[in-house]
């Protein structure tokens, strides 16, 4: 292990009580996942921008600020005077799992009028906050990110990022995000660098450990996590919004409850109930709201450190020439350079293990689905464990049973 991991930050305090309070404005705002940590942080919100419907009655329900809809109407007049412009711009083009059209895309392209209003806004904002996803940094050999980074360094805005992991705030959720923050009076590696704790391992042993996986998938690209799941989604490769599945320590085959979704994303119980405004309606649009989102407590660790920055840990910078984008990294006028000695986990919260955090009781994984998800395994060239495949012919044999006598029944949370 590097010298630096597992030490708190070289300021001493990881979060200290008191420091500045910034005025926020946040743009794709989704659920406010970004603007909700930054008020647990001291910070407060005074703009949103979202064009989503559902999304909005969410915000409204939350948030007593004035609400806008589309970006690209918005002028810089119409946002009032802000310490830090947010904003969690759409990943679907950027996404593993989406159309990966790149930052050209029609969704994530709108990255673009962020920097519009940037251009123009006056006052302008302290800190540029924006987040996305990791798999932007190796499509079109980083494409997107070097034009994020060249962007803001025509600006005139010193930058930095970093990708971090909500399994490192406690959350039994395997999610990895890159936390993009700039400045033109401010240096951002005092935020993104100042704390290290270097990530840890997870405990593998059949009978004690949940597993996580996608059961839409199959043939390829597993997402497979050991005492955690993978990461939430707001689509998924049959087309829909849907959880990923859990292999329980007792053996069945599981997906959680919508609420408790909410919460490995950090947000209360039910805080997307707002979102669907039929109550005869499903929850499809709570599980895209909850997989579009950003999680609360990679934000609050941000305000946190945006409050009262700290020393950063830099290491020996080295400039990146090729493309390769490196876990983080900083920039400014043009040049960028990796920083060693820094992983995902920036802090190591109290961890819950996944199957004693699910709180609602989770629903068993439809014959159909299982079905389905097995076919594919015999397809294609992925590895699974013996005893995986065994609970899953288990689960198809007991569902078939169960499915044929009436209701679906639930399973134990174990």
């Amino acid at each position: 292990m590097r010298r630096t991991a597992r030490r708190r930050s070289r300021q001493g305090e990881l979060f200290p009580r008191c420091g500045e309070s910034l005025r926020i404005a946040g743009l794709f705002a989704g659920i406010g996942g970004i603007e909700r940590g930054l008020h647990q942080a001291g910070h407060k919100t005074e703009f949103l921008c979202e064009w989503d419907d559902p999304a909005q009655r969410v915000l409204r329900a939350h948030f007593d600020v004035s609400l806008v809809g589309d970006v690209c109407d918005l002028k810089a007049r119409d946002v009032p005077p802000v310490d830090v412009l947010a904003g969690g711009f759409p990943c679907q083009d950027l996404s593993q799992a989406g159309r990966t059209e790149g930052i050209d895309g029609e969704k994530s392209g709108l990255v673009r009028q962020m920097f519009r209003l940037m251009r123009t806004m006056r006052p302008k904002p302290k800190w540029i906050l924006v987040e996305n996803v990791p798999f932007m940094l190796q499509l079109e050999r980083g494409h997107a990110m070097r034009f994020l980074t060249d962007s803001l360094s025509d600006m005139g805005y010193t930058w930095a990022y970093r990708i971090v992991d909500t399994r490192a705030f406690g959350l039994p959720q395997r999610r990895r995000r890159v936390v993009l923050l700039a400045s033109k009076t401010e240096d951002p590696r005092t935020v993104l660098f100042a704390d290290e704790e270097g990530e840890r391992s997870f405990e593998d042993v059949l009978g004690k450990t949940a597993y996580g996986f996608y059961w839409t998938e199959g043939v390829r690209g597993l997402g497979w996590g050991i005492d955690a799941i993978p990461t939430f989604k707001g689509g998924s490769t049959v087309g829909i919004p849907s959880p990923p599945a859990i292999w329980m320590p007792n053996g069945d085959i599981v997906t959680p409850a919508i609420r408790d979704a909410e919460r490995l994303q950090g947000f209360p119980a039910d805080w997307t109930k707002h979102s669907v405004d039929d109550k005869k309606k499903r929850n499809g649009p709570r599980w895209k709201l909850v997989g579009n989102a950003v999680s609360v407590p990679l934000a609050h660790w941000v305000g946190r450190r945006l409050a009262r920055p700290g020393v950063p840990i830099l290491g020996r910078n080295r400039e990146i020439v090729d493309d390769r984008w490196p876990i983080a990294a900083w920039g400014r006028k043009g040049r960028a350079f990796s920083v060693p000695d820094i992983s995902p986990w920036p802090v190591r919260y109290k961890y819950k293990s996944l199957a004693s955090f699910l709180i609602d009781e989770p629903k068993l994984l439809s014959h159909r689905a299982t079905v389905g998800f097995r076919k594919r395994t015999q397809k294609g060239s992925l590895r699974f464990r013996p005893e995986f495949l065994d609970a899953l012919d288990e689960h198809i044999e007991r569902m078939a049973e169960l499915e044929g006598q009436g209701p679906r029944r639930r399973a134990a949370s174990a």
